[in-house]
């Protein structure tokens, strides 16, 4: 009987020491691949943009409907092209990776992203926070969420302007 208490006490000695398991990263394989993807979106580079990507990934900007990564690649083109510059600031960026209850994957970010519309040059600041869900080192599911209400209105101003000119050529 003592060799069997010796031997429960010993084996909760040893279960109580051993160190959990780390569930949150300040740096990860996943982390840098995350930030490639910002990169080549900064720098358009589509093909190194959509390798992060897995075949069936799904993103999800603002919404609980995802779409696929060629989707979501026609709407990003649209939308940039309405820039001469645009990117995400270095400053206040922050990026972690989080392994949660599940043992799920999630990298998350939170930045910055400013551009110049290419029509005034007026400047267009927006925050952003993006997680992104990763298996075997590729992106399966990103969720985007950021107030877009300020490009909104500044395309529709642009959009009514240039209807205003139109309507005054005509008038002429």
């Amino acid at each position: 009987m003592k060799n069997f208490l010796l031997s429960v006490l010993a084996l909760i000695l040893i279960t109580a020491c051993q160190q959990p398991k780390q569930r949150y990263f300040f740096d990860s394989p996943e982390i840098q691949t995350l930030k490639a993807g910002i990169k080549a979106y900064e720098d358009q580079d589509w093909t190194s943009w959509k390798a992060n990507f897995a075949d069936t990934a799904k993103i999800h900007h603002n919404t609980v409907k995802g779409i696929s990564v060629d989707e979501n690649l026609k709407n990003l083109q649209g939308m940039i092209s309405n820039f001469s510059d645009y990117g995400f600031e270095d400053k206040g960026a922050f990026t972690e990776m989080v392994i949660d209850k599940d043992e799920e994957t999630w990298v998350n970010y939170w930045g910055i992203w400013k551009g110049h519309l290419s029509e005034n040059n007026k400047e267009i600041v927006i925050p952003v926070h993006l997680t992104a869900q990763f298996i075997d080192g590729k992106i399966v599911q990103e969720y985007v969420y950021y107030d877009s209400s300020k490009l909104v209105a500044e395309l529709q101003s642009i959009a009514d302007e240039k209807a205003d000119m139109s309507m005054m050529e005509l008038e002429e």
